[in-house]
């Protein structure tokens, strides 16, 4: 069921309360694959790899409690800190919302379940491959661009 009350349009990501933030994540796994970045002109490119954390069946994390303990150069989203990620996707809900655009219509606030996010090609569940799997060298030869998915 979709979310009634639309906290996201009213609300600055600064007020929101702990539950609020962490429903505006869409649960795509966006932010835990591997991404490039070209030292010449600072732009980055997402692969197709994840993080070792991450599950790469349902794009869950299996340590997101204590993710950085595990992954010291994990970056935990805060409303402090949206203004640094530039290499956030433009499908975010937190970038979106912080850059005032509206959530996409595929977004589970908006349809009320995750389907119409995988269907849309914006979930990463069964289609990375973990870290563990990947060489450093091979890197390049898994880019992938998450925000035009095929």
């Amino acid at each position: 069921m979709a979310q009634a009350n639309r906290f996201w349009e009213e609300k600055a990501l600064t007020d929101m309360s702990e539950a609020e933030w962490e429903s505006l994540c869409d649960g795509c796994g966006k932010c835990c694959v591997l991404k490039l970045e070209d030292v010449d002109d600072g732009a980055i490119y997402y692969t197709d790899v994840s993080c070792r954390l991450l599950c790469t069946a349902s794009a869950t994390c299996s340590q997101y409690e204590n993710r950085k303990a595990h992954v010291p150069d994990c970056v935990i989203l805060t409303p402090q800190s949206l203004e640094e990620l530039h290499w956030m996707p433009q499908s975010c809900a937190y970038r979106a919302v912080h850059e005032g655009r509206p959530l996409p219509e595929w977004h589970p606030l908006i349809t009320g379940s995750k389907d119409a996010m995988a269907e849309a090609g914006h979930h990463i569940a069964g289609r990375v491959i973990s870290e563990v799997e990947v060489a450093d060298d091979d890197m390049p030869d898994h880019l992938y661009d998450w925000d035009n998915p095929q």
